[in-house]
């Protein structure tokens, strides 16, 4: 049986950290800021957490609106310490993609951007590059037709491939990733996915499991077991120390003594802390996979975005509030400080998902 609470020289750096995270908090210095440009999207996930759609309601904003933003975050942080990751939807449907990472090129800010592939060409490609593009995210969720199945579109295992290639072969001074989620269809074929990455040149390798909200929240199989999850952390683990493919486990939870051992330190939700977005419709959020009815602090039309940022955003910055629910009487909340943000439940005063609860309950169970 493998003992999931954390060995006594992890709880002592964890405790260390804690202090740390803490001092974050009180600095809250901006370093990373998204973008929702659009709700648009050219496929259909079945996962999808913001429940995207060809056609919206929601307009995609001026980009102008936006780098009037970015203009006066300039005049408080440094831009070349703050990245930019413009998301969606998907954001290459916006045309004029271009025009707006040009112009935060000039402002001094790095950007990039999460796409699924499907549109990027070798042309659009060139010319992002051309704008300034500094990094980017790919999403591949398994071989051919479980990748297809999860993004409901037959050419999309093609499209994210023909992608990678070109972030592949843009060299090793263009930083990107793929991104993967886990799920019960997929689970079997890591392996095969690993080699497939490792053939086509690509250097980090992000996997997720999916959360359950939006689209994902009542398909159970999105959702892995207990078991099959633990193995996901173990096959990452394996990954790390073999040191072929750089691999790593999304910023999902805590994740008692597998931390440090599947990503790269101590797991610390930096959302509202480091971490802002500007959703579609303007709203002033943290992260933008959270719960928007619940954490929206206010909105660029209505309110001057620095003044937002430092005074407001205390939900996030004092988790006290979340020692509730699973949380109530948990002795790791000093270092969980109850999960990631997005996988609050406010509404119900809980965690829609606990991770560490799913591995202590595995390795108990066995």
């Amino acid at each position: 049986m493998k003992n999931y609470y954390p060995s006594l020289r992890k709880r002592i750096a964890l405790n260390i950290f804690s202090k740390y995270t803490d001092a974050q908090s009180k600095l809250h210095d901006l370093s990373y800021f998204f973008w929702e440009c659009t709700l648009r999207c050219n496929i259909s996930c079945i996962h999808c957490g913001s429940d995207c759609r060809q056609d919206t309601s929601v307009k995609d904003m001026p980009y102008q609106d936006f780098l009037k933003i970015t203009a006066r975050v300039k005049e408080v942080y440094n831009p070349n310490k703050v990245m930019i990751v413009i998301t969606g939807g998907e954001p290459l449907l916006r045309k004029d993609l271009e025009e707006v990472g040009l112009e935060l090129y000039k402002q001094g800010y790095p950007w990039g951007f999460v796409t699924n592939g499907f549109a990027l060409t070798e042309e659009r490609f060139n010319n992002l590059i051309r704008s300034g593009l500094r990094s980017m995210t790919i999403s591949l969720d398994g071989l051919s037709d479980s990748h297809n199945w999860m993004r409901g579109n037959k050419q999309s295992f093609e499209k994210a491939i023909n992608a990678i290639k070109l972030a592949v072969g843009a060299g090793n001074n263009f930083v990107f990733d793929v991104a993967t989620c886990v799920n019960q269809r997929n689970f079997s074929e890591l392996s095969d996915i690993k080699n497939c990455l490792i053939q086509l040149g690509v250097k980090r390798w992000r996997i997720f499991s999916i959360c359950p909200i939006g689209r994902a929240k009542d398909n159970k199989e999105l959702h892995l077991s207990n078991k099959k999850f633990c193995e996901v952390l173990d096959f990452i683990k394996t990954n790390r120390e073999e040191g072929i493919i750089d691999t790593s486990f999304g910023c999902e939870g805590f994740l008692g003594n597998f931390e440090s051992e599947v990503r790269d330190g101590f797991f610390f939700c930096r959302a509202g802390i480091n971490i802002a977005s500007v959703l579609a419709d303007g709203s002033i959020c943290a992260c933008p996979n959270i719960d928007r009815d619940s954490f929206t602090q206010g909105n660029i039309y209505n309110d001057d975005f620095i003044e937002v940022w430092d005074k407001k955003f205390q939900k996030m910055r004092n988790r006290s509030w979340a020692k509730e629910g699973l949380c109530a009487e948990c002795k790791e909340f000093k270092w969980c400080k109850g999960n990631g943000i997005h996988l609050r439940d406010v509404k119900n005063h809980d965690v829609l998902r606990c991770h560490y609860q799913m591995i202590k309950d595995n390795y108990t169970q066995i």
